[in-house]
């Protein structure tokens, strides 16, 4: 086997992973890269490998970094499956088209911008006609439902736990007379959170290639958290402040969503509105609500108990989809809980929400997830007293805030018990989906419980399995 580290090399964005098995060549995800807009540009509209000599692709879950360049590769020539989970498949299908949405209304406003100004006319990467033609191309497998994505190769799904959907990827196949288990992690999510199950254990593995998005790094216990929200949503309110959760529009808008219906049905916090400022995030809660077969055993239960069976909403919850209600949130005096995307501050309706109160002491910016660097989220959350947001500046005043129990990522001892738990230890090992401090920290904690292999790969590098 030969394997290709083309993306989330050090890094922890643009998942993208190339086996050769027996001359046949399996793809592992095709995430986009998220960075500075000119490298981000370059990586994600030229793939870095022939599209049209990948046989098959696997897709471990829905997250634009492991799924937004697949109309690149279908336009691109390839003519194969993607193979994913039912749930994957109706999330990439709302998230990509959303994608291609944004992707062609930037074009058009930075052509006419640039047509002033004389200067070239900008495509955007993809465009919904060509995420509809990339649909056609999915095929969709239920966990431990194994399948054959190429001659030779069997491939079985297990529950992650990161988001609705995602998987555990083990790839059992043949080679020189050698049978061998490679297992992707894709993301792994962690134990005890609201809506999912916990991540599935996996028996063995020879090669296993792992995420180390918070390697080093712990979280707190979900009713720490759950109470901290509380907490910070009863002192927004005293202040006649608004809080602003930026959040990904796929699983933390849902936990954060839930968590708020709990603290509420239990009277922990006093009655304010909330608004999920996100058309992504309606029509992804939409889905979720199509796929019990990924809940866990507390939302069911939850569910079963309410009168109306809902779990993402209740009379001061409002879903806002047009541009207009958008806006009319920010001329309201009243103190709000307002969730809206994107999580990282990067594009989004939370950017106009971060202008009109990142000035205001009483208001409250309170980040749930993971914030990558060179982000406007990590800059406000590194305590930038200056921010730059559409071009101009602003003081920050508001409150900032971090609750990492709402990661959907294991931390630091879920992804070393992934890898301890299992009978068979891998006598390979590589780290991705990490920056460079993470991954030598998980490194660290993976040595230390006997996997002596373990490798830290940059992006392209060739690793022959004999």
């Amino acid at each position: 086997m030969l394997i290709q580290f083309w993306g989330a090399a050090k890094t922890v964005t643009g998942t993208m992973h190339l086996l050769t098995i027996n001359g046949q060549r399996l793809l592992l995800d095709c995430g986009m890269f998220q960075g500075k807009r000119a490298i981000a540009t370059e990586r994600n509209s030229q793939l870095p490998f022939d599209a049209k000599s990948i046989d098959a692709c696997v897709l471990s879950h829905a997250h634009m970094d492991h799924s937004g360049t697949l109309p690149v590769l279908t336009k691109s020539g390839f003519d194969g499956s993607i193979y994913c989970t039912s749930a994957t498949r109706d999330l990439s299908s709302v998230m990509l088209r959303d994608s291609a949405h944004i992707q062609e209304s930037d074009a058009k406003y930075l052509n006419k911008r640039n047509a002033e100004r004389d200067l070239p006319f900008i495509k955007p990467i993809y465009t919904e006609a060509d995420v509809v033609e990339c649909l056609q191309h999915f095929v969709a497998y239920e966990y431990r439902r194994a399948f054959e994505p190429i001659p030779g190769v069997q491939v079985t799904f297990r529950d992650a736990g990161h988001i609705l959907g995602s998987a555990e990827v083990i790839v059992d196949y043949e080679e020189n007379k050698k049978k061998r288990r490679l297992v992707f992690t894709g993301d792994l999510g962690r134990k005890h959170l609201p809506i999912l199950r916990d991540p599935e254990p996996v028996e063995h593995a020879d090669i296993l290639i792992t995420e180390g998005t918070y390697g080093g790094r712990f979280h707190d216990p979900i009713e720490d958290t759950r109470s901290q929200l509380a907490h910070l949503i009863a002192a927004t309110y005293e202040r006649q402040g608004v809080l602003i959760i930026p959040a990904f529009a796929v699983g933390r808008t849902q936990d954060v969503v839930y968590d708020i219906q709990r603290l509420v049905s239990e009277n922990r916090i006093p009655d304010i509105p909330v608004y999920v400022d996100s058309p992504l995030a309606t029509n992804v809660t939409e889905i979720f609500r199509l796929h019990p077969e990924c809940y866990d055993e507390e939302i069911l239960k939850y569910i079963n108990s309410d009168p109306d069976g809902n779990a993402f909403g209740w009379p001061r919850l409002r879903y806002v989809r047009s541009a207009d209600e958008s806006k009319a949130l920010n001329a309201s005096k009243q103190s709000s809980v307002i969730i809206a995307a994107s999580g990282m501050c990067e594009a989004g309706r939370v950017l106009h929400h971060l202008k009109h109160h990142i000035e205001d002491p009483r208001a409250t910016v309170l980040f749930v997830g993971y914030q990558a660097e060179h982000t406007l989220g990590r800059k406000i959350l590194d305590g930038d007293e200056v921010v730059k947001i559409f071009g101009e500046e602003y003081q920050v005043r508001a409150q900032i805030k971090w609750l990492g129990g709402y990661s959907g990522h294991g931390d630091h001892n879920d992804l070393v018990g992934f890898a301890h738990n299992m009978l068979r230890k891998p006598g390979r090992t590589f780290i991705v989906h990490a920056e460079i401090e993470a991954a030598e920290k998980l490194q660290n904690g993976l040595q230390k419980i006997g996997l002596n292999n373990v490798v830290i790969p940059d992006r392209g590098d060739k690793i022959v399995i004999e």
